[in-house]
Parts: structure tokens; C-alpha cells; sequence
């Protein structure tokens, strides 16, 4: 049975709750980039990039679309934006290993010279995390009362719309060639919430090694005239992973945000990730499985992790964390579907979601694997209505929840949203998604776990590309792995029951 949880809880699960007097949720890269450059144009004094990576090369609208004189290439928008207001002021920050790589591009090289010679943009890159650690936030901060936090980088690759079509002119990298369909997702926030992650991209800044920069006092409306609103005056708990340091604690509250919004599931649990492959949001769910009155649960997965080094790590992992999940499943509550396109590609899933009955939306960077429990830094927002300042909002805001929960699925399934809404409402998350699935074209196929070789199951079963924190970088093998834990505490998820032959993982 679900478990009565209050909602998040400052030092706990969460870091801050703050109130957003605005707030949106916004799909795909087409939609993301169009709001912040729009967003970008009111900014009077400050605009912190805070990101994984970042591509001075890519284009945020299309040529034809721009009539307000300023560039569309992302790298001549920001120099176009300082030159033009001399009281503003620009701070990239990015994780340091990531920008090697694009950091060398010859016109992403150009563009950053010409960044240092400006006195007013300053570009740093974030060294302070373990080895093998990345920042892998994703927020813009503007004037701190405006701010963009979700799972979208200003890089290549990630530009396209909801259609996700087979074949889209938007869709190329700076140099022409075209990638694959890309699913994703954002938020957009006004309010005291704005400023409470100007605090964190100022404290990133000065933990990278940048000089103490003060708060941006007054506010102003920086939302984008064409971002719908779709939730006013709505508190908002923000949660952050950071790993153990000698300089700095560790923060869990967004594994102990998943694990308590889990088990708090009445009906459903729809969540859109990345990767499956967190063995504690495992139990969580195998806790939930057994039960006779359970919640659905859909898991939204890219078919394959992109790169084959992920695939290694990830992949492997959730094929025997799925097949452990299904010996512990008598119900048939568990599912991981995959979309794809009208002609049969695969649509790569980044977007970090997870949506609870009417009661929750939460939307950031962190995936449901170890990294982003322990090991990366990762910042995620949640509404939820259990939160005390929300209850006025209830019944309207949950209405709003479910609407972008249908619109995704929707999305997936290339129907109008109004029939998906109706299906699910008469037969439940999973048996209505099976319903409508079955159509030609765009649509939702089920996970089908693959062989896995021994060395392959073997990645997996000891993380050696996942570990859970910095610490476990330096365990002996025999004393890491994917079912370690699980194995020893007495009513956890028993994975070790479909392999009597093996005695150790």
C-alpha cells in the first residue's frame, strides 16, 4: 500500500521549496530554445549558463523566423546581447572533461577567444568534482527571477519538435549532416524558486573557482510571451545530488525524493528517463510490485543508450534490473516502453521526468541510474500538491499534472490528447497505453530484454561504468555490484532467485 508522505522536506529530500508565481513545463529543444531566447532578450543585468555542455555553433530559431534583429546562431546571440546592453553581463559555466572535446571546433574555439577579450562574459570550466564525476546540471538563470531547469543542454543534437518526424530540416548538427529524433524537457519558473537557483548557480560559480558574485535585487518579467502559463503562485521543492568531497558533503535528497514520491504512488507512475539502471529506485519499485492494489508503473526509455561505452554500463544494467523486477511483478504492473517514429526509428529519450498520480510532476537533469544519485552533480523540481502552500491549488493544478502526463503520452502515440486522457481514465495507465498503442506509425513498443554476454552481464552486475559515488570508485570488486544491497537486507527485492547457481554477483 502506498505510504501518507507529507510532500518534500528542506534538508531532507529537497533542498529549498520556494514559490514560483509562474511556471511551465516545456517538451522538446524546439519549444526550449525558442522560450529562452526570448527569455535571453529581457535580461537587463545577469545571465548564468550553468550546463553539461554547451555549443556556441547551434541556432535557436529558424532564419525566417527572426525579426527582432538579433542572431539566431547561439555563440553571435550572446556577444549580440552584451554589445547591445552595456549593463549586462554573461556567466558560462561547464562541466571541464565535456568541453574538451567541443572546446576545440574550430568556430566554437573563435567564438570563445572572442568571449575573453569581452569584458563582460566570462566563460569558466568546472573542475571541482571526483574522477570519473560530471556536472551534469542544466539551468539558466536571468536577473535571479527567472529561471530554466530541466534535462536540455544549449549543445548539438538536441533541437526538434513534438512531431518528431522521420526526417526534419531542423534536425542537423552545425556542420549540416543530420541526427536521429530527440525527446526532452525543461521548466520555466518566475519567482522567489528563480532566485533560489540564482543562489545555486552563483555558489556552483564560486565553487568552480569563480570570484563571489551578489544578487541581482528587483524583479522583472522576463517570461517569454509566447510560454502558456500552467502554473501560478505554486510551491516548488528543488533537489540536488552532489557526491562526498573534502571540501563539500554530500547531498542525496534527489535519491531520497524518488524513493519517498515511489512509494507514496497511489495509482500510477509514469517517468521518462535516460537510463533504468539505479538499483535504489529498484527496491523502491520492487517494494511496490507485491502489493494487490499498487500503482502502475511506465517507464519511458530510448531503446539504447547512446554511445556505445553507456550502452556497456547502462543497457546491461537494466536488463537484469527489468528481469529481476519481472520475477517480483505478479500483478504485471511494471512496463519500459520505447517510442519511435512514423517509419520505425527509434526516438532518443533524454528527458528526466516523473509524474505521480495528479499529485507530482518533477522535472531535472538526473536520470534513474547511480551517477545521478551519488556521483554527479544534478538538480531537479518538483510541484507537488501534498506540499502545504499548494493544497489551495489542488484540484486545478492536479488537473494540470495529469494534462501533461496525457500530452506526452499523446506525443508518443500521435493521438489527440483528449482520447488518451479518456482511454486511461477508463482502464488505468498501463492497459489503456496497450489499447492505443497497437496502431500503425508513430507509437510506444515494449522493452524486450536482450542476451547478455559474460561480459557484458558482468559490467553490470559489479558497476564498473555506474558507480554509485565516489566512493565506491575505490571498493574492491567483490564488495561493489548492482544487487549487493538487495541481496543481504531481509523482505528486499531477492535477485539472486532466478540464478540458484551463483553464489556471488
Amino acid at each position: 500500500m502506498s505510504v501518507s508522505v507529507p510532500g518534500p522536506i528542506p534538508g531532507d529530500d529537497c533542498w529549498r521549496i520556494e514559490q514560483a508565481t509562474r511556471a511551465s513545463v516545456i517538451i522538446d529543444a524546439d519549444a526550449y530554445f525558442r522560450h529562452a531566447r526570448a527569455a535571453m532578450l529581457k535580461a537587463k543585468q545577469r545571465i548564468m549558463l550553468i550546463g553539461w555542455d554547451f555549443d556556441a555553433r547551434i541556432t535557436l530559431i529558424r532564419e525566417d523566423e527572426a525579426d527582432d534583429g538579433a542572431p539566431v546562431i547561439i555563440g553571435d546571440f550572446i556577444s549580440w546581447l552584451v554589445d547591445r546592453n552595456p549593463d549586462l553581463e554573461i556567466y558560462l559555466l561547464r562541466w571541464d572533461i565535456g568541453a574538451m572535446k567541443s572546446m576545440i571546433r574550430p568556430t566554437n574555439l573563435v567564438t570563445t577567444l572572442k568571449w575573453m577579450w569581452h569584458p563582460r562574459v566570462t566563460v569558466k570550466l568546472d573542475s571541482h568534482h571526483p574522477p570519473a564525476a560530471s556536472h551534469h546540471q542544466k539551468i539558466v538563470v536571468i536577473d535571479d527571477c527567472f529561471a530554466f531547469c530541466g534535462g536540455i543542454d544549449m549543445t548539438a543534437d538536441r533541437w526538434d519538435s513534438r512531431h518528431h518526424r522521420d526526417e526534419d530540416p531542423g534536425r542537423h548538427h552545425p556542420d549540416g549532416s543530420a541526427y536521429g529524433p530527440w525527446h526532452d524537457a525543461t521548466t520555466a519558473l518566475q519567482g522567489p524558486v528563480a532566485v533560489a537557483l540564482g543562489d545555486h548557480a552563483r555558489a556552483r560559480w564560486k565553487g568552480a573557482g569563480g570570484e563571489e558574485l551578489a544578487p541581482i535585487l528587483g524583479e522583472h518579467d522576463c517570461w517569454p510571451d509566447a510560454l502558456p502559463v500552467q502554473f501560478r503562485d505554486v510551491e516548488i521543492a528543488i533537489a540536488r545530488t552532489a557526491p562526498a568531497m573534502d571540501d563539500q558533503d554530500e547531498l542525496i535528497e534527489i535519491e531520497r525524493l524518488y524513493c519517498h514520491q515511489i512509494a507514496a504512488a497511489r495509482r500510477c507512475i509514469y517517468a521518462e528517463s535516460q537510463y533504468f539502471a539505479s538499483r535504489r529506485i529498484a527496491e523502491a519499485i520492487a517494494a511496490r510490485l507485491g502489493e494487490a492494489d499498487g500503482p502502475d508503473i511506465v517507464i519511458i526509455n530510448p531503446t539504447e543508450a547512446d554511445g556505445w561505452l553507456e550502452q556497456q554500463a547502462m543497457d546491461t544494467a537494466r536488463a537484469r534490473l527489468f528481469e529481476a523486477l519481472k520475477a517480483r511483478d505478479p500483478h504485471g504492473r511494471l512496463r519500459i516502453y520505447h517510442p519511435f517514429t512514423v517509419r520505425g526509428a527509434p526516438i532518443y529519450v533524454h528527458a528526466k521526468i516523473l509524474i505521480v498520480d495528479d499529485r507530482l510532476i518533477r522535472v531535472g537533469s538526473s536520470n534513474m541510474n547511480n551517477r545521478s544519485m551519488r556521483l554527479d552533480t544534478e538538480c531537479d523540481v518538483c510541484i507537488d500538491m501534498a506540499l502545504p502552500g499548494n493544497a489551495g491549488h489542488s484540484k486545478d493544478h492536479g488537473a494540470v499534472i495529469l494534462g501533461i502526463r496525457d500530452e506526452l503520452i499523446a506525443e508518443h502515440l500521435d493521438l489527440p490528447p483528449e482520447r488518451v486522457a479518456t482511454v486511461i481514465a477508463e482502464r488505468g495507465l498501463i492497459a489503456g497505453i496497450e489499447e492505443l498503442r497497437g496502431k500503425p506509425g508513430r507509437t510506444l513498443r515494449p522493452y524486450v530484454t536482450p542476451d547478455l554476454n559474460d561480459v557484458q552481464a558482468w559490467l553490470a552486475d559489479n558497476e564498473i561504468l555506474d558507480p554509485e559515488g565516489p566512493g565506491e570508485m575505490l571498493e574492491p570488486i567483490h564488495e561493489r555490484g548492482l544487487f549487493r544491497r538487495m541481496r543481504s537486507a531481509a523482505g528486499r527485492l531477492n535477485l539472486l532467485a532466478h540464478r540458484p547457481d551463483t553464489a556471488e554477483d
